[in-house]
């Protein structure tokens, strides 16, 4: 038997047993926002998931209700369109660094993260919660994660901190929290646009670091801007990440671009480009 033939099922296992990719999208890019109507559009687009916002600052306290959560299960169930991550956009208008209410925010989100079969909470770090700058803000958060990561860890949920601070700020977040649990949600697009160097900062982040993707161009259908995606997909290879979680396509399109459309374009992008 030739050393082809005896390494052609080693091979074969290795891709059957490899986690597969799944592609979603932002409830709040692709609507509506908050609302189980969102996996119907996802439905329609054809995507395997939807990532939820958490919360608005119109409604602080909507998927730590009960029968809410229910209802985005039973949503999931109908469609087959899965839950794929929960993102607390509300931070960058509440902030996480400074606002006392968004401690229970952060807390709530881990148990209803499980309750959902969900591993990752992405915690967004823009606008009012820019953490550029702000060392005293850094400070603030290192001590609220300090706080609340315990937590996450026994309930199996990564923390992913979105900002555009460069690797190794987020890497010094990471080392002065101290747990598992904390990891950075990258964006191609945002480190891009803050100016760093995202292939480098991708080997520097590596698998250990990374929880999940956001895929964007801002204003423009993916493929359409300046991020060259099949590069961002070798780095990712290289950089040792298999993608056993979810990338999730956010504001891929132009302002009068019909959404249905853009992320079924969007999403065909994807999967010829990044998975």
């Amino acid at each position: 038997m030739s050393a082809l033939a005896l390494a052609t099922p080693l091979l074969a296992e290795r891709v059957a047993t490899r986690p597969a990719v799944r592609i979603g999208a932002c409830d709040w890019s692709i609507g509506p926002a908050a609302d189980i109507a969102c996996f119907d559009v996802a439905k329609r687009i054809g995507l395997d998931g939807v990532q939820l916002s958490f919360n608005t600052p119109a409604k602080p306290q909507h998927l730590q209700q009960t029968a809410v959560q229910q209802a985005y299960l039973d949503a999931a169930k109908r469609t087959g369109v899965r839950i794929g991550g929960l993102g607390i956009g509300a931070l960058n208008e509440v902030p996480y660094k400074s606002d006392p209410q968004t401690e229970q925010w952060v807390h709530d989100s881990i148990g209803v993260a499980k309750s959902l079969g969900v591993k990752a909470v992405l915690l967004a770090f823009f606008a009012k919660n820019d953490l550029r700058n702000d060392p005293a803000g850094i400070t603030e958060v290192v001590r609220r994660l300090k706080a609340v990561a315990p937590v996450a860890e026994r309930a199996g949920v990564q923390l992913g901190i979105e900002s555009y601070l460069t690797a190794e700020q987020h890497l010094d977040i990471i080392d002065r929290v101290g747990s598992s649990a904390i990891k950075v949600y990258y964006d191609p697009r945002n480190a891009t646009d803050a100016g760093n160097d995202i292939f480098r900062e991708i080997a520097l982040l590596g698998k250990r670091h990374i929880c999940e993707l956001h895929i964007k161009e801002n204003g423009v259908r993916l493929g359409n801007g300046t991020i060259d995606w099949p590069r961002v997909r070798q780095a990712l290879a290289d950089a040792g990440y298999e993608g056993d979680g979810w990338m999730q396509i956010e504001w891929a399109k132009t302002k009068d671009d019909d959404t249905v459309a853009a992320y079924q374009h969007n999403l065909a992008y994807v999967k010829r480009n990044l998975v």
